[in-house]
């Protein structure tokens, strides 16, 4: 008999990579991952880069490599966290293998057994998986609109002296798709201050906003070091390369990197070396403005869709950038159960109970806009609705 940690039996699989299996079929309409666009994935400008990478550099790109990255790497983050107002360096910046492994690597550093993460409500998925195994407690901090509502978090702080970190994403949330206001930030960075708690911005989406004006990062309001900053190049380039950064001030990240030597040793040298060469190459900023374009296309016609579609009662985001929306129904009407009539029809969401880490809101889900073609949102858009109707008789 296999005798696992004891940490194994709070490892759960994740609901929407369960919910995905099913979407594999082909006939299947999904609203359910936060996927990006395939066809927008700039392939023949990879295969010229890796191609010119390996005649190139090929020795070096399939060596083993330094944990904190490649340098011509974080010197290229660094540039780029200029531009959105975060003062950095190379020596600033840990390059890992995509967000994911952040928020793993920031459980590693920050949460023992017991110790208080506090979050949105509802809040990432992932982010409670990966914190999940580490025993943390969860207080959950109400949004609106205009992102988390200040006074409430700091009725939890007070309510939880020593919490070890505010889990936020305040650009286009997973799962809401709402932004955090200027002025909230500002409000985030004083009570952080002020309470003397860790501030962790997963920040996936940034870049991707098609609507409303840019609003400066919390990193960037950041004046005591505390907030670790982390973003990706998935939802730019390509999730398959499996690469991001995190931000931090030297005795924090030092700590990632020894936690990162002992998982991984380091972030694939190719897949770094091939970044490199595709930001002084290619123009990167015009492929984001390309998505930017295409999600907001879709993101439009989902809600246009919604509105004729959806019954009576019915409420939804309106997200300016980003991959999601967040809908809740009616009071009474249960979105896993929504699911089930859904599947049956061939289309699929994530209902948003997972979502909250304490809380069950069972009336709420996600729908992702960004993987599907404009066919498939208004067919299955309509399918949702005829499944929300036959619930609603």
């Amino acid at each position: 008999m296999m005798r696992f940690a004891e940490r194994v039996q709070y490892a759960k699989a994740s609901e929407i990579r369960e919910i995905l299996k099913v979407t594999e079929q082909p006939e299947m309409i999904s609203f359910a991952g936060g996927l990006p666009a395939p066809e927008l994935f700039p392939v023949e400008e990879m295969r010229a880069v890796f191609d010119a990478v390996l005649k190139e550099h090929g020795s070096e790109a399939l060596q083993y490599a330094t944990t904190e990255g490649y340098t011509p790497l974080r010197e290229l983050v660094a540039a780029r966290m200029a531009q959105i107002g975060i003062k950095a360096a190379a020596d600033d910046i840990l390059i890992i293998a995509g967000s994911q492994q952040g928020l793993d690597l920031t459980a590693k550093v920050f949460l023992d057994e017991g110790d208080t993460v506090i979050c949105e409500s509802p809040t990432y998925l992932a982010a409670l998986s990966a914190f999940r195994t580490f025993l943390p407690r969860y207080v959950e901090v109400e949004m609106d609109e205009d992102g988390m509502i200040m006074e409430e978090l700091e009725r939890a702080l007070e309510a939880n002296p020593g919490a070890k970190i505010i889990y936020t994403v305040p650009d286009f949330q997973n799962p809401t798709g709402r932004t955090m206001s200027l002025g909230r930030r500002q409000k985030l960075i004083e009570l952080a201050n002020k309470y003397d708690v860790v501030i962790v911005e997963d920040n996936p989406y940034g870049e991707l906003r098609f609507a409303g004006e840019k609003i400066p990062p919390v990193k960037s309001l950041d004046t005591q070091g505390r907030v670790v900053y982390q973003s990706t190049f998935s939802k730019i380039l390509s999730p398959g390369l499996r690469v991001g950064w995190i931000c931090a001030a030297p005795e924090t990240l030092q700590n990632y990197v020894l936690f990162k030597q002992g998982t991984d040793l380091h972030t694939s040298t190719i897949a770094q070396y091939a970044i490199v060469r595709f930001l002084n190459t290619f123009d990167l900023e015009a492929h984001i403005e390309n998505i930017r374009k295409v999600y907001k296309e879709r993101r439009m016609l989902m809600i246009d869709t919604m509105k004729k579609e959806f019954p009576a009662g019915v409420k939804y985001t309106t997200p300016e950038g980003g991959l999601f929306l967040w809908v809740e129904l009616p009071v009474g009407l249960n979105a896993r159960d929504l699911l089930v009539k859904c599947l049956e029809r061939n289309v699929a969401f994530v209902p948003g109970g997972s979502f909250f880490p304490n809380s069950s809101r069972e009336n709420t889900l996600r729908l992702n806009y960004s993987n599907s073609s404009e066919e498939m949102i208004v067919e299955g858009i309509r399918r949702i609705a005829d499944a929300m109707r036959e619930m609603l008789k």
